[in-house]
């Protein structure tokens, strides 16, 4: 049996609930929660950032704060010593375009325009510029994280050796628009909960029965 996306999603939305899509709209805090969540816990992740809020009073001291204090403020995040450049440079970036941090042009500027101009920023990928299109702006992108993108070749919709980048462009054109928030965060929520990387619970699993996966001697490492 071959599954298709909306069997997926009404098989897992059964299971986990439907997720409801409420952007936020402040783009600058997607852009640097993003690279917060890179390789590291959600609540790691969400700690370093509400450190980091609670130190500085807005995005310019941010910005201009030194590297090294910096590095100590989001250091709960894990890889400081690498993020922290990373969030400068995204700032001072942003700020050249937008110096009062208003990024609400990017809702107006046509998807794929959109899009250029937020992979253009140093250090910001596929990933980072699909969730702030889609969680911050409420625009159709598909974000395609370690979870999305392990379930999503496990269930056989993208090949197994495609690449991040490729598996946002095959899942975009696989998925409709206006079901990408839907698709991504139940995805997201099977990857952690139930097919998880090493020791994934195929009989807790409503798609077990017709996973591509579940025939292959290599399913509990794929």
């Amino acid at each position: 049996m071959t599954l298709d996306p909306d069997a997926i999603m009404e098989a897992l939305g059964e299971l986990y609930g439907e997720p409801e899509s409420q952007p936020h709209g402040d783009a600058v805090a997607e852009l640097v929660l993003t690279v917060l969540s890179q390789n590291t816990s959600d609540r790691n992740s969400g700690r370093a950032f509400v450190q980091l809020m609670r130190r500085y009073p807005g995005w310019d001291a941010v910005a201009e704060a030194p590297l090294d204090e910096l590095i100590a403020t989001i250091q709960t995040g894990g890889l400081a010593q690498q993020k922290a450049p990373r969030i400068k440079r995204i700032l001072e970036a942003v700020r050249e375009r937008a110096p009062d941090w208003n990024l609400a042009f990017l809702e107006e500027e046509p998807l794929e325009e959109a899009r250029a101009w937020l992979r253009g920023l140093p250090g910001v990928g596929p990933k980072t510029a699909a969730c702030v299109l889609l969680f911050a702006l409420g625009r159709p992108a598909l974000p395609v994280d370690t979870h999305v993108e392990r379930v999503a070749k496990r269930l056989a919709l993208v090949p197994p050796k495609t690449t991040p980048e490729q598996a946002h462009e095959r899942l975009e054109a696989l998925v409709p628009p206006d079901l990408y928030y839907r698709f991504h965060m139940l995805l997201i929520k099977h990857g952690r909960r139930t097919c998880s990387a090493r020791t994934p619970s195929c009989e807790a699993c409503p798609l077990e029965a017709s996973c591509p996966s579940s025939v292959l001697p290599a399913k509990v490492g794929g």
